[in-house]
């Protein structure tokens, strides 16, 4: 025994650490809440708890380096004897399995999506169990519905949350591992959706996010017809709800009935995040994401035209397998034409097990590096001015924190965690209160506003 390590008590104290996108954090969420229930003290101090779990990503590359990185840091403060039992969780392990030991080490535990609802009574074995040469494995078949997700400890503020509406995907494009990982598209039955938004909202919630790997596939799996726009009609009988977020809209499902249920909505926030990903179609085709050039123009034409004051973000990748200079300069000029509110650019990762991993024509790191920074530069004047173009105009603001500095907040077109903020020049407003604001000016991508009015009731 070294000489901090502690004493073979029972294991009290769980340290967590949640890695990766929104469905990720309602994983962490399901088992936070599930933890707490078995009897565990949970601690922020990861590096001194008993146990430490780490649910990670697994997506592309950077997101599993982000992961092992995390895991290689657990093992470390294991080895000085800090910690005693580490568990790796989520899409990594889903991904890697028992693979993930020649990766990082001495794993304790390796818990796949499957296990998402077992980790407490996984806790309960490793607390009784002799150490062990090899970790406990739990890598059983992913289930064949999606998960309940109506108990949580949340890790986002009171006043929004994540509302995950189905799980996995059927599309097949070829640069992505999401299927491989969570499996085909299951929707959650609307009275589960239903009931979980209604408990967010009854503790605090007034902004749902709802995400999807493809929002508006939801439904069709069970017979649906429109089965998001049922969703939504049945999400804004929430009295207390009052802003309805739409994200991963995938763009080749965005039909007129989806973009006139949005428009006409109370509740729904004009903001559309739809992954375009290519724009050239020889490269969309490779992809194998079902949609074209024309089809995006006319998309975006007609998501402008129902609602002039629509917020849009996109993610593209840059430098797929065979990608031409000139099949990139389209790209480039279809993004300075367009004028996205938010954009994301990923460089292309050739992921493992992927079509496009194999494909010809894999372009060097280099290249695809340059590219992404080229589109993210072509991107920033285009976002500043988005935010010039407010300055004088009237902005209905949700304030997410009350910073000794100021208050910081987002308006309708902008997501949490994702895009740029409102900085609010007041301080005396209370976090999940909607306030009457004024944009006087512009910090980098952030928006800089001042209140107009005294601040609604909740």
């Amino acid at each position: 025994m070294t000489q901090k390590q502690k004493p073979s008590s029972a294991l009290k104290t769980v340290g967590f650490v949640a890695l990766g996108c929104p469905k990720n954090m309602v994983d962490a969420e399901a088992m936070l809440a599930r933890i707490g229930m078995a009897g565990y003290v949970l601690t922020d101090d990861a590096d001194n708890a008993d146990i430490v779990i780490i649910n990670t990503c697994g997506f592309i590359a950077p997101a599993k380096e982000e992961a092992l990185e995390a895991i290689r840091n657990a093992l470390k403060q294991k080895k000085k004897g800090r910690i005693r039992k580490v568990i790796v969780t989520g899409c990594l392990s889903e991904r890697m399995g028992k693979e993930l030991l020649d990766e990082a080490g001495e794993i304790d535990a390796i818990v796949g999506l499957a296990g998402r609802d077992s980790i407490d009574t996984i806790l309960k074995e490793l607390e009784t169990q002799e150490p062990a040469k090899s970790a406990h494995l739990c890598l059983g078949p992913l289930p064949t519905q999606a998960p309940d997700d109506r108990t949580r400890l949340r890790i986002t503020p009171p006043h929004w949350a994540y509302l995950r509406i189905s799980e996995g995907c059927n599309r097949r494009c070829s640069f992505c591992t999401i299927p491989a990982i969570r499996g085909n598209f299951r929707s959650k039955p609307m009275e589960l959706v239903t009931e979980e938004a209604q408990k967010l909202v009854d503790s605090g919630a007034v902004e749902l996010s709802l995400i999807a790997q493809d929002s508006n596939f939801y439904g069709r799996d069970m017979g649906m017809k429109d089965g998001l726009i049922q969703l939504i009609g049945q999400l804004e009988k929430i009295p207390s709800l009052k802003w309805i977020r739409l994200m991963y809209l995938y763009p080749a499902g965005i039909d007129d009935n989806l973009i006139a249920a949005i428009a006409d909505s109370p509740k729904v926030v004009r903001y559309a995040d739809v992954p375009i990903q290519h724009i050239n179609d020889e490269i969309l085709k490779t992809m194998c994401r079902g949609h074209t050039k024309a089809g995006t123009t006319e998309l975006i034409e007609k998501l402008r035209k129902a609602m002039p004051d629509v917020v849009l973000r996109t993610t593209v990748i840059a430098g797929f397998p065979g990608e031409t200079e000139s099949q990139f300069q389209e790209l480039l000029n279809f993004i300075r034409q367009t004028e996205f509110d938010a954009l994301g650019c990923f460089p292309f990762y050739p992921e493992p097990g992927t079509p496009a991993a194999e494909l010809p024509g894999q372009l060097p790191e280099q290249v695809r590096q340059n590219r992404s920074e080229q589109i993210m530069l072509a991107q920033q004047p285009i976002a500043f001015k988005k935010v010039r173009n407010r300055i004088g105009s009237r902005l209905t603001v949700l304030v997410d924190e009350n910073n000794p500095e100021q208050a910081v907040g987002r308006f309708y077109g902008q997501a949490p965690h994702i895009d740029s903020i409102c900085l609010i020049r007041r301080r005396d407003t209370e976090p999940g209160t909607f306030i009457e604001t004024e944009v006087i000016g512009q910090d980098g991508y952030d928006t800089v506003v001042k209140p107009v009015k005294k601040q609604s009731a909740r």
